[in-house]
């Protein structure tokens, strides 16, 4: 495992040796990339390994990710889901509808729940196949991501606003679990851990602070005491709460393409790795492959001397042409 020195000390010695640290969010495109279905990806944790690592061959990237759909911890808590062929698992029923629903759910063993075991296995078979310099990046889902994906985003929303307790009970909860699936893909390999809690660019500050802040810093203390890296990625416009989130103490942060990235630096500091934020639809999916290249170059050269990881500001689309994705990474080698 990394400290999160030895990581900065890696960024800092890929950029004196001419390029900047090159990882992209790969789900749906790299199932294509290997002629897969999306579901596959996110069902068999063998297309998952060979599509990322079939990708970090071919474009260059500098880690390996198991991040694939938002659903693995909701149905190893009971949640049904439908599978299409290329789209995220679709809820049949969401399991939680009231305080009491919240107070019968049970937290899942991790290791014998299907869903997050596949995950599990994928972080192991990535470790043993790509050796230990490759840094592997689990995924857990935050706490107010999966309380949505059990509830439901707009009656979780709703009940934001008119029953906290009922709230506050299922973010606890689902934080037990958060960490438990974290340590499973530790102890299996990875050496960071990314946390989406892409819902949280949508709440004030306010509502962030009295429901999310705090469960955020026991999930990422945690995982710093089981020796890995937090990533967090919250999709999205997040300018409001980047103040609030800094306390959490967070290694990585991901920033999308609408948030200021020299505005971002000033609120989090140096000490904070950031990572993006290249618009992933109008630019690196509709662009030219020249254009790409072009506000790829002008972010690498705003980044030079900093800690900071090149990435669009979400997923990489699916429609992307591969050689805009290529041009991503020709553009992160310093001329």
């Amino acid at each position: 495992m990394r400290t999160k020195q030895e990581f900065i000390k890696m960024l800092e010695e890929r950029q004196g040796s001419g390029s900047i640290f090159f990882r992209p969010i790969l789900m749906q495109f790299a199932a294509q990339f290997v002629g897969k279905s999306y579901r596959d990806f996110y069902t068999d944790h063998n297309t998952l390994v060979e599509a990322n690592i079939a990708c970090m061959e071919e474009f260059g990237t500098d880690a390996v990710g198991l991040i694939s759909d938002p659903f693995r911890e909701a149905e190893a808590f009971g949640l049904l889901c439908e599978y299409p062929d290329n789209a995220v698992p679709k809820p049949k029923e969401y399991l939680v509808k009231t305080l009491e629903d919240v107070v019968n759910l049970s937290n899942p063993d991790v290791y014998t729940s299907k869903r997050t075991l596949d995950r599990i296995k994928g972080a192991g078979v990535t470790r043993e196949r790509i050796g230990e310099e490759v840094p592997v990046i689990g995924w857990i889902e935050g706490p107010l991501a999966e309380a949505c994906d059990l509830v439901g985003v707009s009656d979780m929303l709703i009940k934001l606003a008119m029953e906290p307790d009922f709230c506050r009970r299922l973010l606890e909860k689902v934080a037990i679990t958060a960490k438990d699936f974290a340590r499973a893909q530790i102890e299996n390999g990875c050496d960071i851990i990314g946390m989406g809690d892409a819902i949280c660019s949508q709440i004030s500050p306010g509502m962030y602070r009295d429901f999310v802040l705090d469960l955020h810093k026991e999930i990422i203390e945690y995982i710093h005491s089981q020796g890995a890296l937090v990533k967090v990625h919250i999709c999205g416009d997040i300018s409001h709460i980047l103040t609030d989130l800094k306390t959490t103490n967070p290694d990585i942060v991901d920033l999308d393409f609408m948030v200021d990235m020299e505005k971002a630096y000033e609120v989090l500091g140096p000490e904070i790795i950031r990572c993006g934020n290249l618009d992933p639809a109008t630019l690196v999916e509709k662009g030219s492959a020249e254009q790409v290249y072009n506000s790829t170059r002008e972010l690498v050269e705003s980044e030079r001397g900093r800690p900071f990881i090149l990435s669009a500001g979400c997923e990489i689309t699916p429609l992307t042409p591969h050689e805009n994705l290529m041009a991503m990474r020709e553009a992160s080698v310093f001329r």
